[in-house]
């Protein structure tokens, strides 16, 4: 039910170039049911604080965007709601993502939802999306919610938006896990749990591998039901165990042994801190084998390095050192099988091997190939940039880049700036970005505009940032 309200770019090779700030934000709805009222959709929304304008107020800044919902059935207007919503008072200069929760009553039936959020603050960025609903009708004994991945459930202390059934439930809006997220919170209600004395309700929970159509039973877990009209469960899975793949989470109702009502949640989970490579059980696969030739080998090995971990970065500069083609068309194989599962192993290369190609065609040089460039190795890294701003002159500054992803891993709005120091050849270092992880550098302004302005203090991060004739760049940073 994931939807991304995202504004649209014009987009050459899978990068777009910006030139504007522009409101983002990510949707998703779920279906719950009140015993007082029926059904009601709950629409979920999380705004990046770093795409909407903040203006001075009197304790920090502050931004506020506008939020219009309109339902239709059959091209009628069954309900509608506009507000303003203002985002938290930010008092120092870490700007977060926010969240805003709509509830509506609906009866049974398909119906039309229209979403627009514009950002009040410059009445330029306005996105809009609609997305088809479906409420359905319940004749069931006893039925679930939609499943709710969440990104904290806690007992409530106040009432509030995200408040339900007595608990504060903070919707994660996504269903990619990556190695960082160690456990999977769930929150979801069952439904008119009313039992005679005869029989016995049991809830059941079960996660399947949608790539191995395995059944990973040591997640399989039997409840017994309360006899309630309403029961909240929380679950927090442990995720530490379990490998790369897409997976379904199931949750079966069964009245003395026979099934009553099922629901299913799909995610997909990267664990490389799991992924373990081992060649010496590989029987190599024809289709590998012919789509890389043998004096390309150790290129395509290499290009590995920007999505693998620093230990088994080692391994593959050993095995390049070895030059055994024997081995290394073993190890691109069992890379992948590791990766992404026996059965998306091959289209999971294929894929990838497009986009070092793509790279090496970008950004290669004359002395390095393009996965080992930094803006090479961030593409393969994180994918493609969701915009790009390109300036290769500007009187003052060295030419440069800035990078902007909506989306890497759980992380919101991340933004990499890279530099050609050079100017004689086609390779962008890294010079700062905000993301987790990565080279940090605040004086990276004075840094880009040595060029004709000689820092003097070390120690003042704005030495050297004094205005010159078309230097943009730290507007140009920002307008993402």
């Amino acid at each position: 039910m994931k939807h991304y309200l995202l504004v649209l770019y014009i987009f050459l090779l899978g990068i777009s170039f910006a030139q504007t700030p522009s409101l983002k934000a990510y949707s998703d709805y779920k279906i719950y049911y009140s015993p007082q009222d029926g059904n009601y959709i709950e629409i979920q929304l999380q705004i990046l604080g770093n795409s909407i304008t903040h203006k001075q107020q009197d304790q920090g800044i502050q931004g506020e965007i506008g939020i219009e919902y309109i339902i239709k059935q059959n091209d009628k207007i069954i309900l509608s709601d506009a507000y303003r919503l203002l985002s938290p008072l930010i008092k120092d200069s870490t700007i977060e993502d926010f969240y805003e929760i709509k509830r509506f009553a609906l009866k049974e039936g398909e119906y039309d939802l229209q979403i627009k959020l514009w950002d009040l603050n410059t009445q330029t960025s306005e996105v809009t999306t609609t997305k088809k609903i479906k409420i359905n009708s319940h004749n069931q004994i006893c039925f679930i919610s939609d499943i709710q991945v969440c990104e904290s459930i806690k007992k409530n202390q106040t009432e509030s938006i995200f408040t339900k059934s007595g608990y504060d439930v903070i919707p994660h809006i996504g269903n990619y896990f990556p190695s960082e997220c160690n456990y999977l919170p769930i929150y979801f209600e069952i439904y008119n749990a009313i039992n005679d004395t005869t029989s016995q309700l049991e809830l059941i929970q079960q996660l399947y591998s949608i790539d191995t159509k395995e059944q990973m039973n040591e997640f399989n877990k039997k409840t017994v039901i309360d006899n309630k009209s309403v029961i909240p469960i929380i679950n927090n899975i442990d995720l530490r165990s379990l490998t790369t793949g897409k997976y379904s989470l199931r949750y079966i109702i069964l009245k003395n042994g026979v099934e009553q009502y099922r629901t299913n949640y799909i995610f997909d989970r990267t664990n490389e801190t799991l992924n373990i490579i081992n060649i010496n059980n590989i029987i190599i696969d024809p289709a590998f084998q012919a789509s890389v030739s043998e004096d390309s080998l150790s290129f395509f090995i290499g290009s590995l390095l920007p999505i693998t971990k620093s230990g088994e970065q080692a391994n593959i500069l050993s095995l390049i050192k070895e030059n055994n083609n024997y081995k290394l068309r073993k190890y691109l194989q069992s890379y992948w099988i590791v990766s992404s599962g026996k059965i998306n192993a091959y289209d999971s290369w294929i894929n990838y091997k497009k986009q070092v190609l793509l790279v090496q065609k970008l950004y290669k040089t004359n002395f390095m190939k393009g996965y080992e460039t930094d803006r090479g190795r961030v593409y393969l890294q994180y994918g493609p940039p969701s915009a790009i701003a390109i300036r290769e002159t500007s009187p003052s500054e060295y030419p440069y880049e800035v990078w902007q992803y909506d989306k890497i891993k759980t992380f919101s709005n991340k933004r990499f700036i890279f530099y050609n120091p050079d100017l004689v050849n086609n390779n962008y270092r890294l010079l700062h970005s905000d993301m987790i992880g990565e080279l940090k550098n605040f004086r990276w302004q004075s840094v880009l505009t040595k060029r004709n302005s000689p820092n003097r203090d070390i120690d003042d991060p704005n030495d050297g940032n004094i205005d010159h004739y078309g230097g943009e760049s730290q507007d140009v940073f920002k307008q993402f």
